[in-house]
């Protein structure tokens, strides 16, 4: 069996396909289909996942852990009783309880699970989650975008509609807003915008910030630090932001939450009207406008051509929320799916449609990588300066899966290897966009400039992973290497600005060339091609060497370049 799960910021969730050929989400060891996604670390170093971890965060905050969804893809390391826990590990310990929970229910085995992402993910935070799937022990047979699945649990019910919808999906801690079309059966999904940084949790700071100013501006004590203070007042402030959704008025009330200067206890009593607290998050919300736009002009749409807005995760329980999409898109948003359940619901139907459970009455399902994929490659049009431009392979919202080559030549006479970089984003400069990691392809022929061909594959998946390719393709000879993200280092940047040639610890021994060749650049007047010849020779050698080169075989090959070149400028 196949199983689809929810891993979400605030709660978690698990479903399968029932005998009725309907998704149908598993209770967990409570009885609860909703799981609060907080791990807390007994004092046998036993993680204990759910509402018991949610309890123990007021009396033990240091040893338990929520939201760990937005530390997903990053190198960080979180400690608990003496000992560290990456995300991955901790997202695992999630994962475990949910499949303990499916086969306490199911009375099986569960080891294959289908997990959804918000579409917005990079590439390593999926293969995060695939790597926390397969410590839990389970075989992750599909990522799935979130509003995705959310349009799967709608469309299997409406196999014979024809529907440009809109699924805006706000969860605890991401947003995501898709577009798709739905043709008798086939999701299509022509785009998808979000942010990753964008959910319930950032309402719940809004308030805990609102809290803790208003006891420090009567109580003149700093609490900002307080774990314990703010792990109450977190715990406040959520119930007060559910309560809100359906009454107008909320009172928080939390004796004996700090001490005084004087050394006396005191307390934080306030009541919380609807206004104030939109008040408080109304920039926030309003905030999503960009994506809601971004997501109808990149699918071609305008508002009045949706057929169907639907609101997904528990954020859009929030009367605000509704309402200023309401107003944004002039279309009255949709409940036909369960704001909580539809996105587990459609992660279990991808999996009873992948076990084929579902093959007479399953939806077909396309996605689209959300966001463009490029390498850098030297500007062209910058015949003066060694400056490089992001040349996109993938552009977003493109179908998948897909798969792109495109081949380039060398640029240096003689160069027999060459860096290959990956970058997401959308602008034609690497610093604007977000670097993800770069391999270095060697053994090519050496050759003159532009002699030597090199074909690199960008191969994005179903899952949303992508594989990165190059091969020298000259004289039937080839070598190739794959980017792995989730095993290699992860750097912000391949070479960082501040970092100068100078720095190098083998800059001594070609300081004597450049400064030859920068001295002569300033004394004399050559024409364009000797300029750009020399100038293009000058600048890989000290690009080379402020990104570290180690490698004295290939930078002697450029300091020889440099010489040429020098030697050409002088003769003309």
């Amino acid at each position: 069996m196949i199983v689809g799960i929810d891993l979400g910021t605030s709660t978690s969730e698990i479903a399968y396909i029932n005998k009725q050929s309907l998704p149908e989400p598993i209770p967990n060891h409570l009885g609860s289909t909703v799981t609060p996604s907080v791990v807390y670390i007994n004092e046998r170093h036993e993680p204990v996942v759910g509402l018991e971890a949610r309890e123990k965060l007021l009396l033990e905050p240091e040893n338990t852990f929520m939201e760990v969804k937005r530390m997903m893809g990053q190198d960080i390391t979180l400690t608990a009783r003496g000992k560290e826990y990456t995300p991955v590990q901790l997202s695992s310990f999630i994962l475990r309880y949910l499949a303990d929970c499916a086969e306490t229910h199911l009375k099986q085995k569960i080891e294959r699970a289908v997990i959804t992402v918000p579409a917005y993910f990079t590439d390593r935070q999926r293969r995060d989650t695939v790597q926390a799937g397969e410590l839990a022990g389970l075989k992750v047979e599909r990522i799935i975008n979130e509003p995705t699945a959310a349009s799967l649990d709608y469309g299997a019910a409406h196999l014979t509609d024809c529907q440009n919808i809109l699924v805006y999906d706000l969860g605890g801690g991401t947003l995501d807003v898709t577009v798709l079309e739905l043709f008798e059966g086939v999701a299509d999904v022509k785009s998808s915008c979000g942010n990753n940084a964008l959910g319930g949790k950032d309402f719940d700071e809004a308030l805990i910030t609102d809290f803790i100013n208003r006891i420090e501006r009567d109580s003149k004590i700093n609490l900002s630090a307080n774990a314990r203070v703010r792990s109450r007042l977190k715990d406040a402030a959520e119930s007060c932001k559910i309560a809100l959704s359906d009454q107008e008025t909320y009172e928080i009330d939390l004796p004996f939450l700090y001490t005084k200067k004087n050394k006396q206890p005191a307390g934080f009593f306030r009541t919380v009207s609807r206004a104030d607290f939109e008040g408080l998050i109304r920039e926030k919300i309003e905030s999503t406008s960009t994506q809601i736009n971004t997501a109808l002009t990149d699918a071609g749409l305008s508002p009045g051509e949706l057929d169907l807005v639907l609101l997904v995760g528990g954020s859009t329980k929030i009367p605000m929320v509704s309402k200023y999409i309401g107003d944004v898109l002039n279309y009255e948003s949709s409940r036909t799916v369960d704001p909580d359940m539809a996105v587990v619901r459609g992660a279990a139907i991808q999996g009873g449609i992948i076990e084929g459970l579902l093959d007479e009455n399953a939806i077909v399902l396309t996605d689209v990588c959300p966001y463009s994929l490029s390498t850098d490659v030297l500007n062209i049009f910058s015949p003066f300066f060694r400056e490089t431009k992001c040349d996109i392979l993938i552009r977003r919202n493109t179908t998948i899966p897909v798969s792109v080559s495109k081949i380039y030549e060398t640029a240096s006479d003689y160069q027999t290897k060459v860096d290959v970089s990956v970058y997401q984003g959308e602008s034609e400069e690497p610093e604007e966009n977000i670097f993800l990691n770069k391999f270095v392809l060697s053994g090519l022929p050496s050759a003159k400039a532009g002699k030597e061909k090199i074909r690199v594959t960008f191969s994005y998946d179903l899952n949303g992973i992508l594989l990165v390719t190059a091969e020298s393709v000259s004289n039937q000879k080839s070598a190739s290497i794959t980017i792995n993200t989730s095993e290699a280092p992860r750097a912000e940047a391949p070479r960082p600005a501040s970092v100068k040639w100078e720095d190098s610890p083998l800059a001594a021994k070609y300081r004597k060339v450049i400064t030859s060749a920068e001295k002569r650049l300033q004394t004399a007047n050559k024409g364009e091609r000797a300029t750009y010849e020399l100038k293009f020779a000058l600048n890989e050698l000290k690009r080379e060497l402020a990104a570290g080169s180690e490698d004295e075989e290939f930078l002697d090959e450029l300091k020889d370049d440099l010489l040429e070149a020098l030697n050409d400028y002088d003769e003309q």
